[in-house]
C-alpha cells in the first residue's frame, strides 16, 4: 500500500540551494516510491545554534511503499552522499533530511518520531509544507495553516538566488 510521506530538506553549507535541489532529485528516484512534488526554496535563520549561515529549506512529497524506517535509512544515505557530518546538535550542515509525516502515523521509536516532534513549531517547515498541501492536518496537533500563524515571529522568505553578473572584457 502506498503512503504519502513529507520530507523536510535543509542546508546551509557548500551551495545550499544546489544541495537541496540535488537531494530532491535523489528523493524522486527512491525505490518503491513515486515523486509527488517539491516546494519552492525558502531562506531562514538558523534555530538553536545561531552563529552560522542562513538555511535553505524546502519540503518534498512522495508516495512510498517503503516502511518509515526504510525511508529514514534511505534519507540518511542521501545525507551521507552529500557529506553530512553530525558534529553537534544544530550544527551547520551540507544537507539535513527530516521525515516529517508518514501518512497519519503517530508514534515514537528509537531515532524516529512521527510526526516530526518540532515541525508544528517551525515556520521553515510549515510554509513549504502548506505550499504542497494547503489543507494538511498534522496528526496530534492541528491544521498546518493555524500552526504557521503561531510562528509569525520567525523569519522565512522565499529564496531568491543571487544574480550572476558576467565579467570579462567587452
Amino acid at each position: 500500500m502506498m503512503v504519502t510521506a513529507y520530507i523536510g530538506l535543509g542546508a546551509n553549507l557548500d551551495d545550499p540551494a544546489a544541495q537541496v535541489e540535488r537531494a530532491m532529485d535523489e528523493l524522486a528516484r527512491l525505490p518503491q516510491s513515486r515523486w509527488l512534488g517539491g516546494s519552492s526554496l525558502y531562506a531562514s535563520a538558523p534555530v538553536g545554534y545561531a552563529e552560522q549561515p542562513d538555511f535553505i529549506n524546502a519540503v518534498a512529497a512522495l508516495e512510498t511503499r517503503l516502511s518509515p524506517r526504510a525511508l529514514l535509512e534511505a534519507m540518511l544515505g542521501i545525507e551521507q552522499h552529500h557529506g553530512r557530518n553530525r558534529t553537534f546538535r544544530n550544527a551547520p550542515r551540507t544537507l539535513d533530511l527530516d521525515l516529517l509525516l508518514y501518512g497519519a502515523a503517530h508514534f515514537h521509536e528509537e531515532n524516529l518520531t512521527l510526526p516530526h516532534p518540532r515541525m508544528h513549531e517551525r515556520a521553515f517547515v510549515l510554509l513549504p509544507l502548506l505550499e504542497l498541501a494547503p489543507e494538511l492536518v498534522i496528526p496530534g496537533h492541528d491544521r498546518a495553516a493555524p500552526l504557521l500563524a503561531r510562528c509569525s515571529d520567525q523569519s522565512v522568505r522565499r529564496y531568491q538566488p543571487p544574480l550572476k553578473v558576467a565579467t570579462g572584457a567587452v
